[in-house]
């Protein structure tokens, strides 16, 4: 890894910490998340910075962004845009909805009716939407970060496994400790720090960090290593379903991202440990684990059981 990505990182790090206090990890995880070409869904009780996560995301990486509020009445045409009659042509033209940008918000996604969060679907997993039979490119950067509340609140639907598995990543930030609270409230709202943030990056050079990103090596043993956690999955009787191919290549991808995020030019085994609950939380369901800390705890022993390779 080059002297200069090396420290576009660090800035960009930095700046996310300066931003989100005492969440060095989750916001790690993020940016490993955009650096992978995944997109990004955060579940937690409101409050706790989720919106201001992906706002502070698209100000450091310099992104054009672009917020939709979902809701139990949004219409997939809200999201994606609309062909209106032009008196003056005499035909349709398509008007661009706020899902051609380059981070899309997606705000409380699970308030939203199935039909309307099926329309993200081909976005996320092709970057391209469809309409009227034609076909439109998304920008390049695309990154989706969504946000949601747990499912058990009212008036909140469950996002379909094939929606959640366009996710490369699940993560939550939860309340902060008494030291960071405690600065939260000294400094008032995060939104007007931001507001004065110089980017510490563009979208070019977040192109040129994800081609980056896909050259971290991967050795064989290494691979034997996510094939072995992928097929722990798949034998458990206490599993209902275990991951998939696509979620080992995402797997392989956020390691390697998580890799370069701490410099180094090959992945080592603690670097798939660091991100395998964030792949793997949202794709597999146990049964008898009734609280999110049970699950994120049978999630870790999963991680814990695989021998890691010497």
């Amino acid at each position: 890894m080059t002297a200069s990505t090396k420290d576009r990182l660090e800035g960009a790090l930095g700046a996310l910490d300066r931003v989100i206090l005492g969440k060095s990890e989750s916001v790690r995880l993020a940016l490993a998340c955009l650096l992978a070409r995944g997109h990004l869904l955060i579940e937690d009780v409101p409050g706790v910075g989720k919106t201001t996560l992906a706002h502070a995301l698209a100000q450091v990486l310099g992104l054009a962004w672009q917020r939709v509020q979902f809701t139990s009445d949004l219409l997939p045409a809200d999201i994606i845009g609309v062909s209106v009659f032009d008196q003056s042509s005499g035909g349709f033209s398509f008007r661009k909805g706020p899902i051609f940008t380059q981070l899309l918000l997606a705000d409380e996604v699970n308030r939203a009716s199935p039909k309307t969060q099926s329309a993200l679907l081909e976005a996320m997993e092709e970057r391209q939407v469809s309409v009227d039979v034609t076909t439109y490119r998304l920008p390049d950067p695309f990154f989706v970060v969504a946000t949601q509340n747990p499912f058990e609140q009212l008036g909140t639907f469950r996002l379909p496994e094939s929606q959640l598995d366009r996710f490369l990543m699940r993560i939550s930030l939860g309340y902060p400790d008494a030291v960071h609270e405690r600065a939260l409230l000294a400094e008032g709202d995060r939104r007007d720090l931001l507001a004065g943030m110089t980017p510490a990056l563009n979208p070019d050079a977040v192109r040129e960090l994800q081609a980056a990103a896909q050259g971290i090596h991967v050795s064989p043993t290494l691979l034997e290593y996510i094939q072995a956690l992928l097929a722990s999955t798949r034998r458990r009787s206490d599993i209902q379903i275990g991951l998939s191919p696509r979620a080992g290549q995402g797997l392989t991808r956020a390691a390697r991202a998580w890799a370069m995020l701490a410099g180094r030019d090959l992945v080592l085994p603690e670097d798939v440990q660091a991100v395998f609950a964030a792949v793997a939380s949202h794709r597999l369901e146990s049964a008898g684990v009734a609280t999110a800390d049970d699950h994120a705890a049978f999630i870790s022993g999963i991680a814990r059981a695989v021998p890691v390779p010497v």
